[in-house]
């Protein structure tokens, strides 16, 4: 049995025989990636246009005003400021309190969460949403600790959190490629609410790659992403689906079974075909239009599309300063 999507009437899992394939990728944590599909990626550098921390990862500066490194610019003094901040030389000319400010240099911080719940299983052909994201996710690692920058993982459905603190190095990247070869699909989630939980949670601030099919409320999707953006990082959607959830391509009668004990349903395909593809439409439409408006990159992603040349794509966009997202 393999996952369907969830608009037809709830009814998400279409039951057929199809051979059981290991995706290659993550066979072995030892060899999570195919070494072919890091040579085409290798060349570029994740850039992030507003990220807190890490605003150029190539030059490790960022936008927060520290206290050492290099000097920004002044401001005027605020009440709460510290006085060892006052430039008493600017002061002894103007008679005005101005403050010195500076630019911290620090490193990129990337938190890479994958969605694990049920509807990631899905796959019409040798490999499920769940196991695209995961290689998704092993790459961003790679390109980003290659440059010596710091990644975390969250593995998430709604009842479960597997949790890789942000680190750099080789013993970093061999657990979470550890984590990501043993990630397996578990219950239901609400994208949404785990979003929000983990908001306050999250180490540090920076990139927030979140790998889902967004099969719920694009509302209370952004309710979670306006609390990672208030906690001052900056998510990327990356929305994995199925062909077969885009197409409805199914011939003869196929049985789906529902979630949560909804029972089971013989359909005709072609009789669910048009309004399923009237609604899955609108909804990632609302989505795109819902992620637009918060100026957070929403990349759609189909798991029949070689994965480096889905990457390269979005990360040569991002380094030219123009948003990934909404193909």
């Amino acid at each position: 049995c393999s996952r369907a999507p969830r608009w037809a009437a709830r009814w998400v899992r279409v039951c057929r025989v199809s051979p059981k394939v290991e995706f290659p990728v993550l066979a072995q944590h030892t060899g999570v990636i195919d070494p072919a599909v890091l040579d085409r990626l290798n060349d570029l550098s994740l850039v992030a246009r507003k990220v807190v921390e890490g605003y150029m990862a190539g030059h490790h500066t960022s936008p927060h005003k520290g206290s050492s490194i290099e000097f920004a610019q002044h401001r005027a003094y605020a009440p709460g400021d510290e006085m060892r901040r006052v430039d008493w030389k600017v002061f002894a000319r103007t008679e005005r309190l101005m403050v010195k400010e500076y630019v911290e240099e620090t490193s990129l911080s990337l938190n890479i969460l994958v969605d694990t719940s049920e509807s990631m299983a899905f796959r019409s052909g040798t490999r499920s949403k769940l196991d695209y994201a995961r290689w998704c996710a092993a790459a961003l690692s790679h390109l980003v600790l290659r440059q010596r920058d710091q990644v975390g993982l969250v593995l998430f459905d709604e009842a479960h959190t597997q949790k890789v603190p942000p680190a750099n190095g080789a013993p970093q990247e061999a657990a979470i490629f550890s984590a990501l070869a043993g990630a397996k699909p578990g219950g239901p989630t609400q994208v949404g609410g785990v979003l929000q939980w983990l908001a306050g949670r999250l180490r540090r601030r920076g990139l927030t790659a979140i790998f889902s099919d967004f099969f719920e409320d694009p509302e209370t999707i952004m309710e979670g992403i306006k609390r990672l953006l208030f906690g001052g990082h900056e998510p990327i959607l990356f929305q994995v689906l199925d062909p077969v959830e885009l197409t409805f391509d199914l011939d003869g009668l196929v049985r789906l079974e529902g979630l949560e004990n909804t029972g089971t349903r013989k359909i005709d395909p072609r009789a669910l075909r048009e309004a399923y593809l009237e609604e899955i439409g609108a909804h990632n439409k609302k989505l795109a239009r819902a992620a637009r408006a918060l100026s957070v990159d929403f990349v759609p992603m189909r798991t029949d599309e070689p994965l480096d040349a889905v990457l390269s794509t979005y990360l040569a966009a991002r380094n030219a300063g123009s948003r990934g997202g909404g193909r």
